[in-house]
């Protein structure tokens, strides 16, 4: 199935590891263009040639900080500059936090909601008059199931996850006229780079016995692959997906009991 991704333009927030990474892998499949960031240079340049030479597709690295609107601005610049327009944005940079309320400091809570909220505003107030220069084009904001059925220790995340699922609404009908589309995936337990990181820390069991303690209690058995991810942000902001905007889709395994 052809998406009708050729030659868009898009840019990624997080695009390192996990998401970012298999999001840059799925809309390069397609032919499009991509730029990514994250704060760590190094790692993000590894991400992006490896999804190059993996798709043969156009990958730039750009280091930047979502908390940072200079930051912001200049990546959105970059990938204007470069490929003279853009298409996609998607709000992918983000970090899962689940406490209980007593154990959330102020900063903690400021430092989850400037780079999950803030975050996406910045990036989308510097990538909405592009995406109206280009006829239209697509938001995507990576969310969490916690946004739609928060539990008892799952704060702050929940909470800004939640307000990133507000913003992507009120978004999809203020740009709808202008054709651009938003929506949002509230993901369950996918692999990811933090994952492993905690797994390494903990120093027990193989990854795989980890992921496979992680599923218990998913009705399909198994923790999700990033790179289903990414194919499913790939169609929503394809042609293919053109008559979707304003909703939130659950990618989750069949964990929720929320629809």
């Amino acid at each position: 199935m052809d998406l009708g991704l050729k030659d868009k333009v898009a840019v990624i927030t997080g695009g390192s590891e996990g998401i970012g990474r298999a999001t840059a892998f799925s809309l390069g499949r397609e032919g499009a263009r991509v730029v990514v960031c994250a704060r760590r240079l190094d790692v993000l340049q590894k991400a992006a040639d490896d999804v190059a030479e993996a798709t043969g597709a156009e990958i730039v690295a750009v280091q930047a900080d979502v908390t940072n609107a200079a930051d912001i601005d200049r990546l959105i610049k970059t990938a204007v500059d470069r490929f003279g327009q853009l298409n996609i944005l998607v709000n992918n940079a983000g970090l899962s936090q689940a406490r209980v309320f007593e154990s959330v400091s102020d900063d903690d809570w400021q430092a989850d909601f400037d780079l999950k909220v803030f975050g996406a505003i910045r990036a989308a107030r510097a990538a909405i008059p592009h995406l109206r220069a280009a006829g239209g084009g697509s938001i995507i904001n990576l969310l969490n199931l916690a946004a739609k059925q928060p539990g008892k220790a799952s704060m702050p995340t929940s909470v800004s996850r939640a307000a990133g699922m507000a913003l992507m609404k009120a978004l999809s009908k203020y740009l709808a006229a202008d054709n651009i589309r938003v929506n949002g995936v509230n993901i369950g337990l996918i692999k990811s780079g933090q994952h492993e990181r905690r797994w390494q820390a903990s120093n027990s069991g193989t990854l795989d016995e980890h992921y496979g303690s992680m599923a218990r209690g998913i009705p399909l058995g198994r923790v999700g692959e990033a790179e289903e991810v990414g194919d499913l942000i790939a169609f929503l902001c394809s042609s293919r997906g053109a008559y979707i905007t304003g909703v939130s889709i659950n990618m989750h395994g069949g964990t929720s009991a929320v629809v």
